[in-house]
């Protein structure tokens, strides 16, 4: 058993200026912002602390190395060891930084050089950051007066992020050009993380506005910009970094984000390997990974969030995440969240990564620097050991006395098991208690052999004995009715673990059977399946997975094509067991997407998965979707082959079918092979006055672009009556009272219409010239009439009114 307790590293006698160092510390630490104008150098030997009032400054405490006594030996030789010195850049609100080199033989700090960061005198640096051979920083320049934007617009996005190059030698620092990462965007908070720069929101600026909601992760290595939110634990956006226009960028999601509340950030720390720390106002602690995944670590209690307001430290030491808050030191472990230790402090501190054990927490407070260590304690184990037997005897205990480790460790108490078992002596017979207690002796015996095995055994019998125990603990599981949360979060864990011998136990407990016609069975009891289909209560973890959700997850690493099929299998499940859903549950295909869209964050991996669920729901909305997505891919092929299939579920949907690839008719040539298909799915109740008004509200504009065709190679041809010919004598034919209003358009002349009387005129006329009569003219050009002539809708009585 091992438990963390802090240990003194310096109490700051060995720093230039000690007490001045300490005075300041105190004077910094009784302000609203406590230390956050400290900065702590990676190799512990400098501190740094920025001045507010009364004047402001920059102070620099740095600690000396005691010489060693001089030995008076014989000198045989002189080696010296050359060691980067330390370098520190200062960056000036109005964009001039200095840079300045520490060297003990030169006693102390000395200016390297002063140069300009920005291109613009009137530029104002809001913030900055460094990597090992960049700058990065925040600036705010003036609005330009030629801007089109209204003025409200344009005074949140007068900021610029920028960057330069650099490179430290040992009399100057060699800077490259400006460079612009992103423009007209709203003020942001940059910070290094590794090879990632973060972009955050001013916390500080309390904006409701849509813009204010994002956080971007540049990565210069990739050249892209990853968008999130803190209500995703996905990313909104991955996009190439070519684009620096802010507005350009969240053109698209800003809508989406405007009916969002994401949980404001209350603080923020990076993590030193592409990673970013987030404190929520919600009491969560989050990380951000490099690779846009936010995943949630650990909650702080309510009553300790919700009544502070004071400052905030939090830092990663490898595999510890460490948070002060309050005066307490919270050390958290970062892969499962579970809290290791929490100290409480005299005074609050600042946390900071020493570059020599990164492992271990370090933070320097008003008395000194100090660092967490591990220690084993032999007597922790045996404390541990009667405080858990305290709580398992309170539960059962019928007295409302708070039991205590000191009576439990004097004896004499609790003889409640004992008094149970004589009464069940007496009360039963041997052979009785014999058989009662037969079944949890052949229990305890086999977990016996089981650790056995896993001790002695080789590595595949461990794998085999892995896989009957997984096997045997999900069929255990799924035939509980009612999982409740620790049951479920265990499961989770189950499937976490062993994901391949899991996947093969649902195989076993659910009895799935692939038929090879396209389908699978189960002959899997309904309460099993009752199991499967109910939706638990709201998890305390968001990564706790309901059963569906878990094993669509399955279902979906293993045998992704077996998705749709299990997505049917489930809907027919849950018809047949009878379950009593409530009204407000979720269709059992929007769990399924919400599984395949958090799988990955590229939409086109799994499109051809996500049409065939909502062709599987058999829900109208759902079919309607998925036929969009395939008229998008220009599928036309399986487009008609959807809507015959579904156009015979009920009217609606084969009108609202109809209407949709009538719509698309009108706009290209895609569809002319499969018109015929097309007119066989026209809704019994449609008149020629619908179609007509359909078709010309639906009519590409003539100073619109034309839509590229498969079919034609140059532009390509209107929309004209001879292809809507077919259609319009069907639905002609079908009308109970026959009407001559569209005869003209639908009767194609076999023979010419008689001429007209000839007149004499006084124009002369070249009688090379062949004449055609004008009735006759007008004919041809009746037969292939351009829709595009008359753009106005045709009344809406039907065919054959007066």
């Amino acid at each position: 058993m091992s438990r963390f307790v802090l240990e003194e590293v310096s109490s700051f006698k060995d720093f230039t200026g000690s007490e001045a160092l300490a005075d300041m510390l105190s004077l910094s630490n009784s302000e609203h912002n406590g230390l956050s104008n400290v900065r702590v150098s990676p190799d512990s030997r400098h501190i740094h602390i920025i001045l507010q009032k009364p004047e402001v400054g920059l102070v620099t405490f740095d600690k000396f190395e005691r010489p060693l006594p001089v030995q008076n030996q014989k000198k045989l030789d002189l080696c010296s060891r050359i060691r980067g010195a330390a370098v520190a850049a200062v960056v000036y609100e109005n964009g001039k930084a200095e840079f300045w080199r520490f060297q003990d033989c030169k006693v102390g700090w000395h200016l390297l050089q002063t140069s300009d960061l920005c291109n613009s005198p009137q530029a104002k640096v809001v913030s900055v950051c460094a990597s090992s051979h960049l700058l990065i920083w925040c600036e705010e320049r003036p609005p330009s007066e030629s801007s089109s934007a209204s003025p409200p617009l344009r005074n949140n996005l007068r900021f610029c992020v920028c960057r330069r190059d650099y490179e430290v030698e040992e009399g100057a620092v060699i800077l490259g050009g400006v460079k612009i990462t992103l423009h007209s965007s709203p003020k942001f908070a940059v910070l290094c993380s590794g090879e990632c720069v973060h972009l955050l929101p001013d916390v500080e600026a309390k904006t409701q506005s849509s813009i204010s909601k994002f956080l971007f992760t540049w990565s210069p290595h990739r050249d892209t910009f990853t968008v999130n939110t803190t209500c995703n634990n996905t990313p909104v956006k991955l996009v190439s970094a070519r684009e620096s226009d802010f507005k350009r960028l969240v053109t698209d999601c800003v809508g989406y984000l405007s009916i969002l509340e994401p949980p404001e950030i209350q603080s923020f720390a990076p993590t030193g390997c592409g990673g970013l720390l987030l404190l929520l106002s919600t009491g969560w602690i989050c990380l951000l990974q490099k690779d846009g995944i936010l995943r949630r670590v650990y909650k702080l209690a309510e009553n300790c969030f919700i009544q502070h307001r004071g400052p905030t430290s939090l830092c990663i030491f490898k595999d510890t995440l460490a948070l002060i808050i309050e005066e307490k030191l919270y050390l958290i472990d970062l892969n499962c969240g579970r809290e290791l230790e929490k100290i409480v402090l005299k005074k609050t501190g600042l946390l900071y990564v020493n570059q020599d054990v990164r492992q271990t927490p370090h933070l320097l407070s008003e008395s000194g620097l100090f660092m967490a260590v591990n220690k084993e304690t032999e007597s922790l184990l045996v404390e541990a050991v009667f405080e858990e037997a305290c709580k398992y005897y309170q539960q059962r205990s019928l007295s409302s006395t708070q039991l205590t480790v000191e009576a439990l460790k004097k004896g004499g108490r609790f003889q409640a098991p004992i008094s149970l078992a004589s009464i069940l002596r007496n009360y039963l017979s041997s052979t009785s208690v014999k058989r009662s207690g037969a079944d949890e002796l052949r229990a305890l015996v086999s977990l016996e052999e089981v650790k056995g095995c896993l001790v002695k055994g080789g590595a595949k019998e461990v794998e085999s004995m892995c896989y009957t125990l997984v096997e045997k603990e999900v069929a255990r599981l799924l035939s509980i009715s009612d999982l409740d949360k620790d049951s479920l979060s265990y499961l989770n864990s189950v499937f976490s673990i062993f994901p391949c011998q899991a996947w093969k136990a649902v195989q076993v407990a659910l009895q799935l059977h692939y038929n090879g016609e396209g389908s699978l069975s189960s002959k899997a009891p309904p309460d099993m399946w009752k199991c499967v289909l109910t939706r638990a209560g709201a998890s305390s973890s968001p990564a706790v997975l309901p059963v569906f959700e878990l094993l669509c997850q399955s279902v979906l690493h293993f045998q992704p094509s077996w998705l749709p099929k299990f997505l049917q299998l489930a809907q027919q499940q849950q018809g047949s067991a009878g379950l009593g859903l409530p009204l407000n549950h979720v269709p059992l295909y929007k769990r399924a997407l919400c599984i395949l869209s958090s799988s990955s964050p590229d939409r086109n991996q799994h499109q051809d998965i996500e049409v065939e669920l909502l062709l599987v729901s058999g829900r109208p909305n759902a079919v309607l979707q998925a036929l969009r997505i395939l008229m998008g891919k220009q599928q036309w092929e399986k487009v008609m082959q959807v809507a015959q299939e579904f156009c015979k579920q009920g009217p609606l949907l084969n009108k609202e079918i109809f209407t949709t690839l009538l719509c698309e008719v009108a706009h290209h040539r895609d569809l002319d092979s499969y018109l015929d298909l097309l007119w066989a799915l026209c809704p019994e109740d449609f008149t020629v006055t619908t179609i007509l008004n359909l078709v010309l509200q639906n009519l590409p504009s003539p100073n619109s672009p034309a839509i590229p065709s498969s079919f034609y190679t140059s532009c390509p041809p209107q929309l004209t009556i001879g292809l809507l010919k077919p259609l319009l004598r069907k639905v002609l034919q079908r009308e109970t009272k026959p009407s001559q209003r569209y005869a003209d358009i639908l009767q194609s002349p076999s023979y010419p219409p008689p001429a007209l009387p000839r007149h004499p005129t006084d124009q002369s006329r070249d009688p090379s010239v062949p004449t055609t009569p004008p009735a006759e003219t007008h004919a041809a050009e009746s037969t292939h009439t351009d829709l595009q002539r008359s753009r106005g809708a045709l009344p809406a009585n039907p065919v054959g009114s007066a």
